[in-house]
């Protein structure tokens, strides 16, 4: 029920991207009307997000309702970065990269509801990151704005933000084909006690990684950088990024180890992590 909820709420939230075409269709003749037509397509968004919020009010339950407002808040983020990623403006590569910010909160909520709806929970989104991570999106968003005031020609390398638009896919779809794989051995948060349930997961993408989920999670973070064409984010990110990843994979293969001993050190031995001069724990002897 959650997964539908949320898809449900997110698809509608996405809507906002078919407004402006909605006014394009009764776009008015009249001189004096038509200068008012921005103003149409900005009423006519505001009003669609304002009804939904309504409907979602009015009729969901008080847990589906939270689910609601997530999922169609980042639904309406990523129709507007939509709306805004097919002008023929330098500003676009800022929605592609709001479309792509927004996409991967919902589908982390959306894919544990189908891998792993036991440990399900609001913080499924993602949404509440530490301090740090908000920094870090308020610092790639100024770069954007601050160097397409002064330096407008360093945003407008397309073949640079095209490779990044597609880094940041490929990381999306690695990250969630390695939560689908593990199904219920994936969990957002490092385990510290082994579940009944939980086995090593050594088939498709974790023959090839012991982490892919993190590579996929590295890669698309970088790659949300590179189509923004923001150099100074790009290292930035890609520092900071690894340097997690680093200590994260570190702590999370000694409880790894624990769980399975033996077999899960063959696995290390035979299966990198994949992740640039990061090599994992390695147990002393």
């Amino acid at each position: 029920m959650e997964g539908r909820v949320s898809l449900r709420w997110f698809c509608q939230g996405a809507g906002t991207f078919l407004i402006p075409f909605a006014v394009d269709l009764v776009k008015p003749t009249e001189s004096k009307i038509n200068n008012l037509y921005s103003e149409y397509k900005l009423m006519g968004i505001l009003l669609y997000v304002a009804v939904n919020y309504v409907l979602m009010f009015v009729t969901l339950k008080r847990y589906a309702n939270q689910i609601a407002v997530r999922a169609c808040m980042l639904g309406v983020v990523f129709g507007l970065g939509l709306t805004l990623g097919i002008q023929p403006t330098s500003w676009r590569i800022f929605g592609w990269y709001w479309s792509l910010l927004s996409f991967f909160h919902f589908s982390e909520y959306f894919s544990t509801s189908i891998y792993n709806l036991d440990s399900l929970t609001l913080e499924s989104f993602l949404l509440s990151q530490s301090v740090a991570y908000y920094l870090a999106a308020m610092a790639s968003c100024s770069e954007f704005i601050i160097e397409i005031y002064f330096f407008p020609g360093l945003k407008n390398y397309w073949y640079i933000s095209y490779f990044g638009l597609l880094l940041s896919i490929v990381g999306e779809v690695m990250r969630k084909a390695a939560m689908l794989t593990a199904g219920k051995s994936f969990n957002h948060y490092i385990q510290f006690e082994k579940a009944n349930d939980h086995h090593l997961v050594t088939h498709g993408l974790y023959s090839w990684s012991r982490h892919p989920a993190y590579v996929g999670w590295f890669y698309w973070s970088v790659g949300t950088q590179i189509t923004l064409c923001n150099p100074l984010c790009s290292i930035g990110f890609a520092y900071t990024s690894w340097k997690f990843f680093k200590e994260r994979i570190e702590d999370e293969e000694i409880t790894l180890l624990n769980f399975f001993g033996e077999e899960y050190l063959e696995y290390q031995k035979e299966v990198p992590t994949r992740l640039p001069f990061i090599s994992g724990y390695k147990l002393q002897y």
